[in-house]
């Protein structure tokens, strides 16, 4: 594991840009952008288009390792290229950006109150060619709709499990057991999360850490534990449907805690910007997301 790597994602400032949509969240994410379904033929292409969105983003000048700590990647986006470059090498070399790959395959029906992430085919093999390619960790999302004890144990457990495995490769799991914002349960879930994550953290290996990615809470500072833990990395905040305004209001009141935004990271963003607009409107949502994750 890369030392000065581990060093910017224990104690940097900045956030972590989610940059993973996948192929289900792609077409949204384009429409978003302003590229609508008409502009692509099929999936191939819509993977390119989705390539070039991301390539302007990390290219422009206003994204770059003193803002940004890390960047969670789609596995497409990691085997591309950016100015000739593997993705992952020219996060790291070019803009001191620590980055990330996204390693589940979407979410199970729900069970319990819960979505857990469906089997990871070839996880192994997975793991190995992050390595190659230059990636410091993982993310993987499950989903907790309701403060069901029992689907709550389950989507813990099989972030654990799984977390094991990644840091068995010599990786740095992201876990996200997302609380979904609309759940009429939501305090009760994420009291009942934080229970069940606790003593699962205690049971890591020595000297192993993983990092959480968590939703935003209905309790300012209630991730606090979590963020002084000695076996958690860092703790990081997903956006989960909140306007960036809203995320970066309730990010503030959670000392310790870094944002991890996808689609709050890319609001306002259109493919038909000029450059000047395009890095104009990134800074700003850049600076805004920055200094909410100073706390």
């Amino acid at each position: 594991m890369d030392q000065q790597q581990l060093e910017k994602v224990r104690d940097g400032n900045g956030f972590i840009a989610a940059l993973d949509q996948s192929g289900g969240t792609t077409p949204k994410a384009l429409r978003l952008y302003g590229v609508g379904e008409d502009q692509y033929a099929d999936e191939d292409e819509m993977f390119d288009r989705i390539h070039e969105m991301r390539s302007r983003i990390i290219t422009s000048p206003s994204f770059g390792g003193d803002r940004v700590v890390g960047a969670i990647l789609f596995e497409m986006t990691m085997d591309r290229q950016i100015d000739g470059q593997d993705s992952g090498h020219y996060l790291w070399s070019v803009k001191q950006v620590v980055p990330f790959l996204k390693v589940d395959k979407g979410l199970t029906e729900e069970v319990d109150g819960v979505q857990l992430m469906k089997p990871i085919g070839g996880l192994d093999g997975l793991l190995e060619r992050g390595v190659a390619k230059g990636m410091f960790g993982t993310k993987m999302r499950s989903v907790v709709k309701l403060a069901d004890p029992k689907g709550i144990d389950a989507i813990v457990n099989q972030q654990f499990d799984v977390g094991l495995t990644i840091l068995e490769a010599g990786l740095v799991p992201i876990l996200e057991p997302e609380v979904d914002i609309k759940s009429p349960e939501k305090r009760s879930a994420e009291a009942l999360l934080k229970a069940a994550i606790l003593p699962r953290l205690d049971d890591l290996p020595s000297g192993q850490q993983v990092i959480f990615k968590l939703t935003l809470p209905d309790e300012n500072g209630f991730h606090g534990d979590l963020v002084a833990h000695p076996r958690v990395m860092r703790v990081v905040a997903l956006s989960g449907g909140y306007s960036r305004d809203q995320a970066n209001d309730r990010l503030a009141h959670n000392p310790g805690v870094i944002a991890s935004f996808s689609r709050a990271l890319t609001e306002g963003l259109t493919a038909q910007q000029s450059d000047e607009e395009f890095d104009a409107v990134l800074d700003a949502s850049i600076k805004s997301i920055d200094d909410a994750s100073i706390t």
